[in-house]
């Protein structure tokens, strides 16, 4: 693996207790390290629009991981209110290597700044390039410059970067 889920999310320094929302969820490798991190009295909330990858990473979370802190939610992030979670409810959002395939970007970061709380954290974890044929096309590889501009756009002030691996940058914003 390019990126250390672990690791990024060391780097993030979630806390116990702590609410997360980990956007475009796929096979749990951020939801897992995140649920370990907040721990039982935190949650993670899992969204995917994909429903075969959210059953696999629930059945993967209790019955090998023994995570019981994980909710699945089937919903498309790129639209406001389109993860039906309660406005300012969440501490921190993770949104890992899904970001440069998202076509709806800003309504991406109105949802995001929807959802967190007053202070709420971003880990924005991306592709700095294209890899002969491993992760986004050259056209569509989201450089951290560009997710600056959108977040700042969207009353996101960038916190700082994080070491996400050779082949990924890492940046954390703040709800402001």
């Amino acid at each position: 693996m390019f990126s250390d889920p672990e690791k990024n999310i060391e780097q993030f320094s979630l806390g116990k207790g702590n609410y997360v929302a980990d956007f475009g969820a796929g096979s749990g490798f951020y939801s897992f390290s995140a649920a370990e991190a907040v721990g039982e009295t935190g949650k993670v909330y899992s969204v995917d629009v994909q429903k075969d990858l959210l059953q696999k990473l629930k059945n993967e979370a209790v019955s090998s991981r023994h995570l019981r802190n994980i909710e699945i939610i089937w919903a498309d992030f790129e639209h406001l209110g389109g993860t039906r979670l309660r406005e300012s409810s969440i501490d921190a959002v993770i949104i890992a290597n899904v970001f440069f395939q998202i076509s709806e970007k800003d309504n991406c970061c109105l949802e995001m700044r929807r959802i967190l709380k007053k202070g709420g954290r971003v880990l924005l974890v991306d592709w700095l390039s294209s890899f002969g044929g491993i992760g986004p096309k050259p056209e569509d590889v989201f450089v951290p410059d560009e997710a600056r501009k959108i977040f700042t756009r969207h009353g996101f002030i960038e916190d700082r970067e994080i070491n996400a691996g050779a082949q990924h940058y890492g940046i954390i914003f703040r709800k402001s």
